[in-house]
């Protein structure tokens, strides 16, 4: 769904009195003398034979990212302004609704001449930063970024004793019991995630059964102030000998159900967890397992994770009832 993002105006380029595409802002004798010996550059890069290079989305947006188009790895910040105002030119002409800029660090001047023309920063990672405008009417229309982190614990249950497998974090000021876990990778699988933090932290092996519960939380001040969703995972266990890694944990035990759903000495999520976790050992983890079930998604290719109660066995695929 997209979410209403920030509203920019394309700010022309006015300088000192004067209008036009190849005035640029001279604060100080050097950056206008840089521009001036960049003609060549330019004439470089024009050959193409069009604006800045870049791709079409189905939205009417374009994407250029800089570190693809050929641009002099000693373009200056004028230059690269000149050229984005042509472009931006062409562009709404075109009819075209916003511009994404990826800017590799590298270029890391050509964001502050976008800034002139009324980008903004989207997001950033490690080696480049995306910028966005909108050049639609009214009010932009574009997504914002990534807002939530994802964590990820594993409940490893042994059903054979009723005992689950629990750690206390080091870096906590509270040493409460809780189930191992840590942030979801980019791309990686909430089982997996579950399955692989449970390792790293207790050496034991396991394998994703169902999802028990989701947490959301906002204004987390682990996430930067965003917004956490924290999910609790069902494992069992493939093998049972403890080897704990001693950077991220004091201690780690296989605990009685029936103890960590009473003790004060863990949270209030996890005592919670433990009483359903018990449910499920009298009345069957059918009763509070939420299933994973991979399924084609509608974009060619690609399938998606579907978390749900399991449905009856002998139930029909026949329409409901309009009762």
């Amino acid at each position: 769904m997209a979410a209403r993002g920030f509203v920019y105006k394309l700010i022309p380029l006015v300088r000192g009195g004067l209008r036009g595409r190849t005035s640029c802002p001279a604060r100080i004798p050097v950056r206008a003398f840089s521009c001036t010996a960049s003609r060549s550059q330019l004439h470089s890069v024009e050959g193409t034979g069009g604006p800045l290079a870049g791709k079409v989305d189905r939205f009417g947006g374009v994407t250029v990212n800089l570190a693809d188009i050929g641009l002099p790895a000693d373009i200056s910040e004028c230059l690269f302004s000149t050229l984005l105002q042509e472009s931006l030119v062409q562009w709404k002409s075109e009819g075209k609704v916003a511009v994404w800029l990826r800017v590799p660090i590298s270029l890391s001047r050509c964001a502050a001449a976008a800034s002139t023309h009324g980008f903004t920063f989207h997001h950033a990672t490690h080696d480049h930063a995306v910028l966005s405008l909108w050049l639609g009417e009214g009010e932009s229309r574009l997504p914002g970024f990534a807002t939530h982190q994802v964590g990820v614990a594993g409940a490893v249950v042994d059903e054979s004793n009723g005992k689950v497998l629990v750690v206390q974090d080091r870096n906590k000021t509270k040493n409460a019991w809780k189930f191992p876990g840590g942030l979801s990778d980019p791309g990686e699988n909430i089982g997996v995630t579950a399955v692989r933090e449970v390792f790293e932290e207790t050496g034991v092996r396991s394998e994703f059964r169902s999802l028990l519960s989701i947490r959301q939380q906002h204004n987390h001040p682990g996430a930067f102030g965003m917004s956490d969703m924290y999910i609790i995972c069902r494992l069992s266990p493939l093998t049972y000998d403890i080897n704990f890694c001693t950077q991220e944990c004091l201690r780690c035990e296989w605990l009685d159900l029936a103890e960590l759903a009473k003790t004060n000495d863990t949270t209030p999520i996890t005592s919670r967890v433990a009483r359903l976790l018990l449910h499920g050992l009298e009345r069957g983890f059918g009763e509070i397992d939420l299933s994973m079930e991979e399924l084609p998604a509608v974009y060619s290719g690609m399938f998606y994770q579907l978390y749900h109660r399991q449905l009856p066995q002998h139930q029909s695929p026949s329409a409901p009832s309009s009762n």
